[in-house]
């Protein structure tokens, strides 16, 4: 089901709790709601439809994944600064991202992964990681 997308920064300064799997329909959702914004949107945090829950989705290329309590194990020393935007805000603010990430998380099938991501596909799953944290850009 697309949800609404929250722009009220004080529910989104809110720390997500661990996700299992009562909330795979969160994940559903957001796969719902990434697919109907994909125009303005690579990318799309638990809290960002209103649910405090570790789950990010994020757009790969042409495929969509969830990733349910992602967390980041390894980054590398480079880094960079560069301008993001935000569904749930308006215009673009400046951030530090590094450029490559390891992040261990579960799949719809709450099966474990751990994979490294470089470059634009690091910076969305950095962002929406920190949505989960509260943290806004």
């Amino acid at each position: 089901m697309v949800r609404e997308i929250v722009r009220d920064v004080m529910v989104l300064m809110r720390r997500s709790k661990t996700a299992g799997k009562e909330d795979l329909q969160t994940a559903r959702d957001l796969l719902d709601t990434l697919d109907a914004n994909k125009e303005m949107c690579v990318g799309l945090a638990a809290n960002m439809i209103g649910v405090h829950k570790n789950i990010i989705a994020v757009q790969i290329g042409i495929i969509p994944i969830i990733m349910i309590n992602p967390k980041i194990i390894s980054h590398s020393k480079e880094s960079y600064e560069t301008e993001e935007g935000c569904l749930s805000l308006d215009g673009v603010r400046k951030t530090i991202r590094w450029k490559e990430i390891e992040v261990e998380y579960s799949d719809m099938l709450l099966k474990k992964h751990k994979n490294k991501y470089k470059d634009f596909t690091a910076e969305i799953i950095q962002h929406e990681i920190d949505h989960c944290n509260g943290i806004i850009i």
